[in-house]
Order: structure tokens, then C-alpha cells, then sequence
């Protein structure tokens, strides 16, 4: 499956921003690579053998011997749209990154969608990326935005049986943007030549610098300049594309248009579960309550309420009673503490006495083994509507995460059969989907923090519109993370009303709901048609 593996503790993460000290694990289960596209901030606690039980292929980590970069392959489709047919024009290939003195240093793999008989500097232009940091564009590609989607085997998104199919996407944004998917170095076939170590090129600052010179070296190659520019990403994406905000406008004078951003995380404190750190518990808490509520383990006058009216009525607890709860700290009375725990087992269903062993402190990790352990089942962290089994119903942390066994194989062997079939590229390559790039370092020893990038380049470009799209079942980037981020930003009045929230009764890749899927599309749509004027 070419899955690296590490032993590292659940409840830190992954060494993105080498922030954390790896501590010994309480048990050794399989890494997902949870890391992927959708998520990957933090590793699911459900992820860890060791190297020596599965040894793992270093592909991606290895440079291309190949240094040459061969021509792109250009094929030729038409989709319907709203009942109109668009025929378009798909280039997939190769982008040469060269230092100073024009060596070649890295080849970034892309593939882009560009409709044809098209005034391109009218037409939008989205540069789109997924997460990890270790993903390639995989996911927003072929389930979201794509001229293609994967066949899911419901309405909600499970995954059918394989070999797996996939057909048109009448959701796709093709109908009114091109599009440009772009594999950072190391993910889909993307990378270092030879002599070139692809460490070199993960990183926060690097990896930011790459990715923006990628999309100034499109733009200029295609003639784009004049069209609107956009960004998507999902997940770490989204701090990927609030970090390229400022990198694009600084470095190369290029202002966006728009910025959409699927399952957000701009600070990484508020999804840091650590002792000391106690923000995150309150963040967390309203879709605790959303994933209590959706598998029918809250009282009867909180389940028959709707999911967003609990998630409000959740938050004025978590941002009230909770959160000075939390700041007491040990100095919390008995009487306010005895009411905290009635309040989390009104709003879970966790045990009052599990409450209070966790000292008022549900982690996400326990959260999904203890919500529905007497049902012998788990929950899925980047869907928690998704349910597993363990080998047994003991234990603190469940062994994998059922919303990423959902879609890894339906992604990945889509894209591979839609790639060789429809896109007339051949690669002996394997295409990493996700991918270990270990360690990810970052430059000082604080939390990584793009929303104040995010911030200086809304402030300085006062035309730049950000759309921020939250799942309801999200709880890898939970929807109260990104209201309270957002809400922090320090934006002025003149350009705070420049960022929506949009919502979805789904999880972290809302788009695998049919329903959400076109809710989707036509909310970036309307974002679209905001900000071209």
C-alpha cells in the first residue's frame, strides 16, 4: 500500500511544525497517514506500528534520476453543466522549479482544466491543492471540483465495493472557473532531481515558496495574468493557501481575487490538545456535540432540535461556563465543577464519571473510543458519522480511523485508472496520494499562525474575498475552530465582511455528500460572481 509508519504518541502531532517531543506510544497501531489530504494536521490516534512491522517505500522521498522534464500531454473533453456543455482542454504534467543559475531542482506535477473559446482574462483561474502537509491534489480533485468525481456507494459518501468507477461531475467548477491541481513536491508524481534531497523541500516557508512559484510560472507560461486568480485548499491547504496570500502579493505583486477554504486551520494552537493548552477543549466541544447528537446519544430535547441550532447552543456553553471553568484551572470550586460535568454529559453523552476522570478534558482521541464503546464501536475523526470496530472495546484510543478507510482506496484507484484511461498519462512512478514527509519543521519553536499573513494581505488588498467552508462532523478541523479563528483575526471593520462561513451536515470532505457536494458548488459560485466585479 506504500504506507510509512512511526511510532509517535496520539495525542501530539504529527512533527508538521516540530513543536512536539515524540513520547512513547500506549500502543503501537497501524499510521493511516492520516495526515492526507482531508486532514493530516494531527496524526489520528489510531495510527502507529512500528518501522520494523512495516517496513514502508520511500518513493516519493526518493529524487527522479530522470532530471529531464518530458512535454505535458494534452487531451481534449466536453462536460455538461447547468445544461451547457463546456468543452475543455486538460494538460497534465510537469513544471520545472529552477534556482538562480537555472538548475533544475524539482519538477511539480499538475494537472489543469482550461475551457475552451474562453476569454482568459475574464475567466477566473483557481489554483487548487489538498492537505497533509504529505498530500497531493488528489481529494478536492476527483470528489469536489474536478471535471470527474468518484461513484461513492450512497448519498453520504461510503465507499462501494472495488475496482472503482468514476464519471462525470456535474458538481465541478469547471462551469465557471478553470482549474489548476497542484501536487506539492513529494505527493502525486511531483519530484527532486537528482543530487537534490526532497527534505529540502518540507517545510512551512518551503514549501510555501515552491507552491508560489509554481503558480507565478503558470500564470506567466499561460498568459493568466489578467484573469481573476483564485486559491482552494483543504485542511493544511488551508494554511498552505493563507500563508501564499501574502508570499504571492509580496514576493511577485500577484493579488487574488478569492481564497476558498475547505476545513480550516490557521493556528495551530487551537487544535493542540496538550496539557496547559486548554483552548482546544472548548473549540472542540460544539461537534462533539453535533456527533453525540448524530448517533442519538443525547437527551431527547437536544436530538430533536436541528444540527446547527445544537452546535450554537453548544458554543454559548463552551465560550461561557466552560471556558472560565477552564481558566480557574485548580481553582475551580467544587459546586462550578459539578456543573461543568453535568453540562458535557447534557451535551456528549460521556459518562459523568468518565467526565471526571478525564478531569473535564475530553481529547479528541478518547472522544472517539468512549462515545458509542458500549455500542462496540468507534467514530471516524475526519467524519465522525462513521463508525468502526476494534479487535476489542478496551482501551483509550481506537486502532484506525473508519472515515479515512472510507476513501483512501476509492480515491486512489479512480484517479489512477482516470489518469491512464482519460488523461493519456503514463507513469511507472507510483502516485503518492499521501505521503511521509517527515519531519516538517518550522522556523522558531511557537505555534504555526498564518491567519496574521491572511490578515495583512486582506488588509492591504482590499478586494481579496475569503469563503471558509466548515462540516458539521469535522473532527480533525472542528467548525468552532474556524469561527473563533476567523473571529480573531483583528480585521477592521471595512474589510471584515470580505469572509463568509459556509456550513455542511458533513465532515471534513463535506463534498462526499451528494447533497453537500452541489450545496458546494453553489456556494462558491455566488463567492465566485462576489468577488469579479
Amino acid at each position: 500500500m506504500g504506507h510509512l509508519t512511526f511510532k509517535i504518541s496520539y495525542s501530539n502531532y504529527f512533527v508538521v511544525l516540530s513543536l512536539h517531543k515524540i513520547r512513547p506510544m500506549k500502543k503501537n497501531i497501524l499510521l493511516s497517514l492520516l495526515f492526507l489530504a482531508f486532514g493530516g494536521l494531527q496524526l489520528s490516534n489510531a495510527q502507529k506500528k512500528t518501522m520494523a512491522q512495516h517496513p514502508a517505500h520511500h518513493d516519493s522521498l526518493v529524487p527522479d534520476k530522470n532530471d529531464s522534464v518530458p512535454p505535458p500531454v494534452v487531451t481534449h473533453h466536453h462536460i455538461t453543466i447547468d445544461g451547457k456543455t463546456i468543452n475543455y482542454t486538460a494538460t497534465t504534467g510537469y513544471m520545472p522549479l529552477k534556482d538562480q543559475d537555472g538548475t533544475m531542482k524539482a519538477k511539480i506535477f499538475y494537472i489543469a482544466y482550461v475551457a475552451d473559446n474562453e476569454d482568459a482574462d475574464k475567466r477566473p483561474v483557481t489554483y487548487t491543492f489538498n492537505g497533509g502537509p504529505g498530500s497531493s491534489s488528489i481529494w478536492l480533485h476527483m470528489g469536489a471540483i474536478g471535471p470527474v468525481r468518484v461513484h461513492f456507494a450512497d448519498e453520504k459518501g461510503d465507499s462501494p465495493s472495488p475496482p472503482y468507477t468514476y464519471s462525470d461531475n456535474e458538481n465541478s467548477w469547471l462551469g465557471f472557473t478553470d482549474l489548476v491541481f497542484i501536487d506539492p513536491v513529494s505527493t502525486g508524481y511531483s519530484r527532486t532531481v537528482k543530487g537534490v534531497e526532497a527534505s529540502k523541500y518540507h517545510g512551512y516557508s518551503v514549501d510555501i515558496s515552491s507552491v508560489g512559484d509554481f503558480i507565478r510560472l503558470y500564470t506567466t507560461r499561460n498568459g493568466r495574468w489578467g484573469s481573476p486568480k483564485f486559491l482552494t485548499g483543504e485542511s493544511y491547504g488551508t494554511t498552505r493557501a493563507s500563508g501564499l496570500s501574502g508570499y504571492l502579493q509580496d514576493a511577485y505583486g500577484m493579488y487574488l481575487n478569492g481564497i476558498t477554504l475547505v476545513s480550516s486551520v490557521l493556528n495551530f494552537e487551537y487544535i493542540d490538545m496538550t496539557r496547559g493548552n486548554d483552548l482546544p477543549y472548548a473549540l472542540f466541544l460544539p461537534t462533539y456535540a453535533t456527533t453525540a447528537q448524530y448517533h442519538k446519544k443525547l437527551p431527547s430535547e437536544l436530538e430533536s432540535i436541528s444540527v446547527s441550532e445544537l452546535a450554537k447552543k453548544t458554543e454559548i456553553f463552551a465560550s461561557g461556563t466552560y471556558t472560565y471553568f477552564l481558566m480557574k484551572g485548580d481553582q475551580a470550586s467544587a459546586d462550578l465543577t459539578n456543573k461543568v460535568i453535568d453540562s458535557l454529559n447534557y451535551f456528549t453523552g460521556i459518562p459523568k464519571n468518565y467526565i471526571k476522570s478525564c478531569n473535564e478534558r475530553i481529547n479528541d482521541s478518547r472522544f472517539f473510543k468512549e462515545l458509542l464503546r458500549d455500542d462496540g464501536k468507534t467514530i471516524g475523526r475526519y467524519d465522525s458519522r462513521y463508525m468502526g470496530e476494534d479487535a476489542d472495546d478496551d482501551g483509550e484510543i481506537p486502532s484506525y480511523d473508519p472515515s479515512y478507510s472510507a476513501v483512501y482506496g476509492l480515491f486512489n484507484g479512480a484517479l489512477n485508472e482516470y489518469m491512464h484511461k482519460d488523461l493519456n498519462y503514463k507513469s511507472d512512478l507510483p502516485y503518492e496520494a499521501l505521503t511521509n514527509v517527515w519531519p516538517w519543521p518550522s522556523t522558531d519553536n511557537s505555534y504555526l499562525d498564518v491567519s496574521e499573513t491572511l490578515r495583512r494581505a486582506m488588509t492591504q488588498n482590499p478586494a481579496l474575498k475569503v469563503m471558509v467552508c466548515c462540516g458539521y462532523y469535522d473532527l480533525a478541523t472542528p467548525f468552532y475552530n474556524a469561527e473563533y479563528a476567523v473571529g480573531h483575526m483583528g480585521l477592521r471593520n471595512d474589510v471584515r465582511n470580505n469572509i463568509i462561513l459556509n456550513y455542511y451536515n458533513a465532515g471534513h470532505m463535506m463534498y462526499a455528500n451528494s447533497e453537500d457536494d452541489a450545496k458546494l458548488k453553489t456556494d462558491a459560485e455566488k463567492f465566485y460572481q462576489s468577488a469579479v466585479k
